[in-house]
C-alpha cells in the first residue's frame, strides 16, 4: 500500500459567535483543523486523516507546511513506514531544509503532527485496531525502536522506556478489560470559559454535577476581581468535595502568577494551568515552590520533548498535559509519556480544542494499561461542543471516556462537515 496523494482541507468553526472557547489570550476563538487527508492505492480506498487543531487564523499557515513535507511523504509505502518508523519520522522531522525554518517547533512542526497522526491513523485501520490498541497490542521492543528519544538521554534511556512498557505487558489485559467495563476518568472544561456570564457559569455547574462530573475547570487571567468573583461561585455550586482546576493560558509573568494564585488559594483549585509562558521551565519551577501544595499542569503549548524533559527534570510540573497536535505525534509524545512515568507524574491531556478529545483519549488508555498502571490523579480533559462532526465521536458515560472500538485515530471528520466549514468557501463561511 502506496500513499499516493496528500489533501490539505481548512476547516474552521464560528465559535468565536458564542465564546466557546474563550481564555485570556484567546478571547474570540475559532476552533479550527489543519486537516489532512493521506490517499493511497489500496483497492478498498483506505485512507489516513488527521489535523492539526488552530483557533482560526493561521490555520492556512500550518497547510502550507504540510504541503512542504508532502513531497516526502507521497510515494512511500505503509509496510515500509512501519518497517523503520523512526527512519521515517527523522526523514520528515530532520528534513535538512525544511528543519531550517522549524528545528521540531513552531508551524512546521504542527503539520509534521498532522501528517504523522494521519500515518499512525492509516497504520491503524490497516490493522483493524483503534491506535490505543495498536499500541497496547506492540511489542515493547518494537515500539521503543520507533520512538524518538534523541537529546533525552540525559532523562532516560531506551532501555529504561522498555523495562516500563515490559513491566506492564503481562498484566495489561486485566487494565484493557478494566478500561473497557468502566472507562477512563475525565474532567470538564466546558463549565468555565472565560466570557461566558456568571448566570451561564451557574447554570452549566449544575448541569455538570447532574451529568456526574466529579472534576470540573475554569479560565482565569483576565482581571483578578472578576477571577475571584467567578472562582466563588464556582466553588459554590460544585461544593468542597468535587475537584477544581484553573487555567490561566499563559496570561502571566512569574510575579504575576505566584501573587494572583495566592489570591485563588481560598478556593482550593487542585492545579493552574499554563501560569506562564509554556518556554520558560525556571518560571515554571519558581512558580511550583511558591504555589504548592496547589500543582501546576502545563504541556499543551510545549513546543517538543526537550522542553517536556526539563519541565520534569526541575519537578516544574505535578501535571504533565501532553496535546495531540503540538508534538510529532506518537513517536515523540510517547516518549514523554515515558518519561513522566519515570519521574512519577500523572499524564492529564489536553483535550479543549476540535478533534482533541478524539485523540488523546487514545493516549490515556494507553497510558493506563502499558505504561503507568495506575489512575492516581489522572483525568484527560473534556469539552462538550463538536464532536458530532466525526464519524467516531467519544462517548462520556458518568463522567469517563469509554474506549473507541473502530480502527483509527477516531479523528476522521464527516464529508459533510468538511465541506460545510472549510474555509473561506463553504456554506457556513459564505453565509
Amino acid at each position: 500500500m502506496r500513499i499516493t496523494q496528500v489533501i490539505t482541507r481548512d476547516v474552521r468553526f464560528p465559535t468565536s459567535r458564542t465564546l466557546a472557547g474563550s481564555d485570556a489570550l484567546h478571547p474570540s476563538p475559532d476552533y479550527s483543523a489543519a486537516y489532512v487527508i493521506l490517499k493511497t492505492d489500496d483497492p478498498n480506498g483506505l485512507e489516513g486523516h488527521a489535523l492539526s487543531f488552530t483557533a482560526g487564523r493561521g490555520t492556512e499557515v500550518v497547510l502550507a507546511g504540510v504541503r512542504a513535507v508532502a513531497p516526502l511523504v507521497i510515494g512511500k509505502s505503509l509496510e515500509g513506514i512501519v518497517a523503520d518508523f523512526l527512519g521515517f519520522w527523522r526523514s520528515l522531522v530532520g528534513d535538512g531544509q525544511l528543519r531550517w525554518i522549524g528545528p521540531e517547533k513552531g508551524v512546521i512542526h504542527l503539520a509534521m503532527s498532522a501528517v504523522i497522526n494521519a500515518v499512525w491513523d492509516l497504520y491503524a485501520k490497516s490493522e483493524g485496531k483503534p491506535l490505543w490498541k495498536l499500541l497496547v497490542d506492540m511489542p515493547p521492543e518494537k515500539l521503543v525502536a520507533a520512538l524518538e528519544f534523541r537529546y533525552l538521554a540525559d532523562a532516560i534511556s531506551p532501555q529504561e522506556a522498555l523495562e516500563i512498557l515490559q513491566k506492564n505487558y503481562a498484566t495489561r489485559n486485566q487494565r484493557e478489560a478494566e478500561m473497557r467495563a468502566t472507562g477512563y476518568p475525565a474532567y470538564t472544561t466546558s463549565v468555565g470559559w472565560l466570557g461566558y456570564s456568571d448566570a451561564k457559569l451557574k447554570q452549566l455547574c449544575q448541569e455538570a454535577i447532574a451529568e456526574g462530573w466529579t472534576h470540573a475547570k475554569i479560565k482565569v487571567g483576565g482581571n483578578l476581581k472578576d477571577d475571584i468573583r467567578r472562582a466563588a461561585l464556582v466553588r459554590q455550586e460544585l461544593g468542597p468535595d468535587r475537584k477544581l482546576m484553573m487555567d490561566a493560558n499563559q496570561a502571566w509573568d512569574v510575579p504575576t502568577a505566584m501573587d494572583w494564585v495566592k489570591h485563588l488559594a481560598e478556593f482550593n483549585p487542585w492545579w493552574i494551568e499554563e501560569p506562564t509562558s509554556p518556554d520558560d521551565v525556571w518560571g515554571h519551577s519558581v512558580i511550583a515552590k511558591a504555589i504548592a501544595p496547589i500543582g501546576i499542569a502545563s504541556g499543551e503549548q510545549v513546543q517538543n520533548r526537550v522542553i517536556f524533559k526539563q519541565l520534569l527534570q526541575l519537578n516544574a510540573i505535578r501535571f504533565c498535559q501532553i496535546d495531540a497536535c503540538r508534538l510529532a505525534s506518537v513517536n515523540e509524545i510517547v516518549p514523554v509519556m515515558l518519561m513522566a512515568a519515570k519521574f512519577g507524574v500523572a499524564v492529564c491531556p489536553h483535550a479543549g480544542g476540535v478533534g482533541l478529545c478524539e485523540y488523546v483519549q487514545h493516549y490515556s488508555f494507553f497510558d493506563y494499561i502499558a505504561v503507568s498502571g495506575t489512575l492516581e490523579n489522572r483525568v484527560v480533559e473534556y469539552i462538550d461542543h463538536l464532536h458530532e462532526h466525526f464519524l467516531d465521536p467519544v462517548v462520556i458515560r458518568n463522567g469517563r471516556y469509554m474506549p473507541p472500538t473502530a480502527p483509527g485515530f477516531s479523528i476522521t471528520m464527516r464529508p459533510k462537515s468538511l465541506d460545510e466549514y472549510e474555509f473561506p468557501g463553504g456554506p457556513v463561511w459564505r453565509s
